[in-house]
């Protein structure tokens, strides 16, 4: 089986603090869709970031398709990797939400012919073309998040890792984004959320961090059905 990302004996902390991540290890195997759980401020989007190598950690190892995850390899690395941030609007800045789509293709070389066709695929595939020369700002908050992740499919990643994706979503666009993503047909896919329910529709298994370091490594769907495991976890399955 093919280990996508393996992460081993992470420690991260930030300056003159207490560790943030305490020995964290896991590995993810191609095909695996994992949930990334736990309270606020339990280090999923440091864990997150040191995963793509926007923080570098005091000691451990990160391994991206057998690829050391170090300061000489982070364009290699990054080329692989889909990263949605918490905010949407931290991944679109051109004037238009279609060059924001092939801004990504063409910084990496593909034809601007090439890469308009793919973005206007994939508005028409997110139900967004009829806003494909408007800017971010003209989007409601669920059409910024679809213009994000189709800037992010545009690379073709092989790992997809989104942040609290669902943040600000009512029902019907986190439906719709659920289905976009049960048909991504990438390799590895992690997601940070407190959106259990949601979460329990798009991945298989689940990691839960608490206090600097993870607790629980299970498929998703027995662990939520675990509410005192989750109540100490910091986790009310009901709220």
């Amino acid at each position: 089986m093919s280990q996508a990302l393996v992460v081993q004996d992470l420690v991260y902390a930030y300056s003159n603090s207490k560790p943030v991540l305490q020995g964290i290890s896991f590995t993810l195997n191609a095909g695996d869709r994992v949930a990334l759980m736990g309270p606020t401020g339990s280090g999923k989007s440091t864990l997150l970031e040191n995963i793509i190598g926007l923080k570098q950690p005091q000691s451990g190892k990160i391994w991206i398709n057998g690829i050391p995850v170090e300061p000489k390899t982070l364009p290699q690395v990054r080329r692989q990797i889909g990263f949605g941030f918490q905010d949407a609007n931290d991944q679109l800045f051109m004037p238009t939400i279609l060059e924001d789509i092939t801004f990504g293709p063409r910084n990496y070389g593909v034809s601007p012919a090439i890469a308009i066709d793919k973005a206007r695929q994939l508005l028409a595939d997110f139900g967004l073309e009829a806003y494909a020369n408007r800017s971010a700002h003209e989007l409601s908050g669920g059409q910024r998040r679809l213009a994000a992740l189709a800037a992010i499919l545009a690379l073709e990643p092989e790992i997809l890792i989104l942040d609290e994706p669902t943040n600000g979503l009512d029902p019907a666009w986190r439906r719709q984004f659920a289905q976009l993503l049960l048909q991504w047909r990438g390799k590895v896919m992690l997601i940070a959320s407190h959106d259990l329910h949601w979460l329990s529709k798009v991945t298989q298994r689940a990691l839960v961090l608490s206090g600097g370091c993870i607790h629980v490594d299970s498929e998703i769907q027995p662990l939520l059905q675990e509410a005192d495991t989750l109540e100490k976890l910091g986790l009310p399955v009901d709220w």
